[in-house]
């Protein structure tokens, strides 16, 4: 499980482990963040097509769908 804190997420590099659609490596773009400013969800762009996806940020901590950085 990746260790994340979520105030760091923006602009952060990630690797799909299971690539579709040629998207393997993803930017997070923006944060989505509640009432109290607290990071609720990310928005995760695709480098090669710019397809944009909202998810949320506890999603990444998933090593068998998320690798941080570009590999």
């Amino acid at each position: 499980m990746n260790a994340i804190n979520p105030e760091k997420l923006h602009h952060s590099k990630w690797t799909a482990a299971r690539p579709r659609n040629k998207e393997k490596h993803f930017l997070v773009t923006a944060l989505e963040r509640d009432e109290q400013e607290a990071v609720v969800a990310v928005v995760l762009e695709a480098v090669y097509t710019r397809r944009a996806t909202p998810l949320p940020w506890q999603a990444l901590k998933d090593d068998e769908t998320w690798l941080m950085g570009w590999r």
